[in-house]
């Protein structure tokens, strides 16, 4: 079976999406985005959501899965697995070439080892009744289920460790109707760095990020209705941020926690790829400065 798919994977600030677009435009492809934050439409800045890189030479390249829901609503991975499929499948028929972008590894690895995902749909009912159990018992709940599981961070958060209860109750579930997935075999290339150098990166992007508005956009989502726990729930910078626009913390103490915490997960994101490696997911790691041999390696495999 030939190639058919290119994934430019990286952790956090290594330039994928910039590397992505320009392989896009020089290969008449059409860029994918496996960020689990970018599908909100106005959380911008806080997600590093750069529209102006999808634009070449004056020509925009087609991209996808970006600024496509309301923050209030709910995004998971079976919705992004299913929508990558149909996209995927249209890219194909159009002759371009699909390009998967992002550092979302559970995103990519759903893509990449064609997770079983089960429709899984919020059952009231279920909530009420879960809603009522304390985080101790849910958990108890959730490992009857599954139980083993590498990243615990969301059992530390009700209603992301009920919604986990309803996706593995759904899994446990035969579902003669779920769809068939198209046959995948990518070509998987991930930007390196030397770490020192990306620790700078991640610090003046930062730097950047808050000189541009970062803090401003929380504010606004917030007055249009977002609670401080629903922006807490999309991850570092809101969770830092939203802290300082309580008055829980200084504006220098969440510049410092927030900047300490983007390195670890940096950390975090490299220790998912390399358990995707240890896996069978073969990754070629190209460095930053190295796009010319980027370029021939994809050219070689979709000739």
């Amino acid at each position: 079976m030939a190639k058919n798919l290119v994934v430019i994977l990286g952790p956090t600030a290594s330039g994928k999406t910039e590397v992505a677009a320009r392989l896009a435009w020089d290969l008449h492809g059409e860029i994918i985005s496996a960020d689990s934050r970018q599908v909100y439409r106005g959380m911008d800045i806080g997600t590093g959501k750069d529209l102006t890189q999808y634009i070449i030479n004056a020509k925009k390249i087609p991209y996808h899965m970006i600024d496509i829901i309301d923050p209030r609503c709910e995004f998971n991975l079976f919705e992004f697995q299913k929508m990558f499929y149909k996209i995927f499948s249209q890219i194909r028929n159009k002759g371009n070439l699909p390009v998967l972008v992002g550092g979302t590894g559970l995103y990519l690895q759903a893509v990449l080892s064609g997770y079983k995902m089960p429709p899984a749909p919020p059952e009231p009912e279920l909530r009420k009744d879960l809603d009522q159990k304390s985080i101790e018992e849910l958990k108890e709940i959730f490992f009857a289920f599954k139980s083993h599981l590498h990243n615990k961070t969301d059992l530390e958060d009700k209603q992301r460790l009920i919604r986990a209860i309803e996706i593995e109750r759904a899994r446990n579930v035969k579902n003669s109707e779920q769809e068939e997935s198209p046959e995948i075999d990518a070509a998987i290339f991930g930007i390196s760095w030397e770490r020192s150098v990306l620790r700078q990166r991640i610090t003046s992007r930062l730097e950047e990020r808050l000189k541009h508005g970062m803090i401003e956009e929380v504010k606004r989502l917030h007055a249009a209705g977002l609670s401080w726990r629903r922006l807490d729930s999309f991850g570092l910078e809101y969770r830092y941020i939203s802290q300082y626009l309580q008055n829980l913390i200084s504006f220098d103490e969440m510049k410092n926690k927030l900047n300490t915490a983007i390195h670890q997960f940096a950390k975090r994101q490299e220790t998912w790829f390399r358990r995707m490696e240890r896996k069978g997911i073969g990754i070629k790691w190209i460095q930053a400065n190295e796009y010319d041999l980027l370029k021939e390696s994809v050219i070689k495999l979709f000739p």
